[in-house]
């Protein structure tokens, strides 16, 4: 289709008046709208799963926290929340080694190196609550 409007450019024959020119702005404007519609349909499976795994995440029974690479806290599903006995709000935006305690924290470092070696990590450590007690986790 570029050839035919660099074909027509070069003749002289594109003009606003001829009908050459605005046949071959409607076939772009049909394409780019065939690959808007392409784009858009592509993402809706992205978001229905990502729906479908902060629900899931959300229903489990256990805690779950998700931290940034900067070590702060991003995210709570609130059974955790209940475990540290407060809003998953308020736990949001902490750093991840204050949840712990002073004497697991050592515990949580190792099991955060096996975690990244590994992919997952096992380990029982003690938690602190926004009210300052402890509690395991």
């Amino acid at each position: 289709m570029t050839a035919a409007f660099l074909l027509l450019a070069d003749s002289g024959k594109l003009s606003f008046r001829s009908p050459e020119l605005w046949v071959y702005l409607l076939g772009l404007s049909v394409l780019l709208v065939v690959a808007l519609r392409r784009v858009v349909a592509s993402q809706d499976p992205l978001k229905d799963e990502v729906y479908r795994r902060t629900v899931a995440v959300e229903h489990v029974q256990s805690g779950v926290i998700w931290v940034n690479s900067d070590g702060k806290v991003s995210s709570v599903n609130a059974s955790f929340a209940t475990t540290l006995g407060g809003d998953p709000k308020n736990i949001c935006e902490r750093d991840w080694y204050d949840i712990f305690a002073p004497r697991d924290r050592s515990k949580m470092g190792e099991a955060y190196s096996q975690m990244l070696l590994l992919g997952k990590a096992n380990v029982e450590a003690h938690g602190r609550r926004l009210d300052g007690l402890y509690s395991a986790l």
